[in-house]
């Protein structure tokens, strides 16, 4: 029995961003897992949007926070609110509970707890501290690279772990193949590198690589694999790795 090459397809793209976005495509879901290697261009329309939100706020005098604010709020409008729900789900649940049955239990659990508040607080100042200074400076392609960047980080997480539960989003959407994910970092680098130049592309996505490690272990000892709130977690932390670094550069 041979095994076909992987090859991505045009419709790929659709199914990334019916997959992770609110916008009205139109997709088939029979390449779920295959579709993940153009997860870093729906990142790149997430940050475009959330950039252009940004400047015409800012263009028409509402200042930078408010523009800051407007841009969050259309990068969280756009994508449903799903990463930030992730890790709110993610911090309940690995932290809230004292054996893996019940972490997934609470994760599962629509209701937030005390661990979950206090995590979207303070990714949600983390973010907006960070997109303010990057508004401040002008470091404009920041967020398209953040955003990018820290979408190529959800199939490493999905290839290299297995599920932690027998049903949800992740075991629907499967496991992509190792192709996949490496096609979809080229993308992310080549368009990080264009949005910010190399040296912070290079700081940026192996402080990405870190954070895939970091998450890996964690989910590996509490959970025994991932689940989507744990995808979801992998993005918003990416993400945030990605701000703080290029305010510093």
């Amino acid at each position: 029995m041979t095994s076909t090459a992987f090859r991505p397809q045009l419709g790929d793209i659709k199914t990334a961003f019916a997959l992770l976005t609110r916008l009205p495509v139109k997709a088939s879901f029979e390449r779920t897992a295959e579709a993940t290697w153009a997860f870093p261009l729906v990142g790149a329309v997430v940050g475009l949007i959330t950039l252009t939100i940004a400047l015409l706020s800012d263009w028409i005098g509402l200042g930078l926070g408010v523009s800051t604010g407007l841009a969050i709020a259309g990068a969280v409008f756009i994508t449903g609110a799903m990463h930030e729900d992730g890790i709110a789900d993610s911090a309940d649940g690995l932290w809230g509970g004292w054996t893996p049955a019940r972490r997934l239990e609470i994760m599962r659990d629509s209701h937030i707890g005390t661990y979950g508040v206090l995590a979207l607080i303070m990714v949600m100042l983390l973010r907006f501290s960070a997109i303010s200074v990057v508004m401040n400076n002008l470091h404009l392609g920041t967020l398209v690279a953040a955003a990018v960047l820290s979408r190529a980080a959800m199939p490493f997480v999905m290839t290299l772990l297995p599920n932690a539960r027998d049903d949800g989003l992740s075991v629907q959407t499967g496991r992509p193949s190792g192709t996949s994910a490496a096609i979809g970092a080229v993308i992310a680098l080549a368009l990080a590198w264009l949005s910010i130049g190399f040296v912070p592309m290079v700081c940026a996505a192996s402080a990405c690589g870190l954070v895939i490690v970091a998450v890996m272990k964690i989910a590996t000892a509490k959970i025994g694999g991932q689940t989507g709130d744990i995808l979801g977690a992998t993005q918003i932390l990416c993400e945030l790795c990605v701000l703080a670094i290029c305010t510093t550069l």
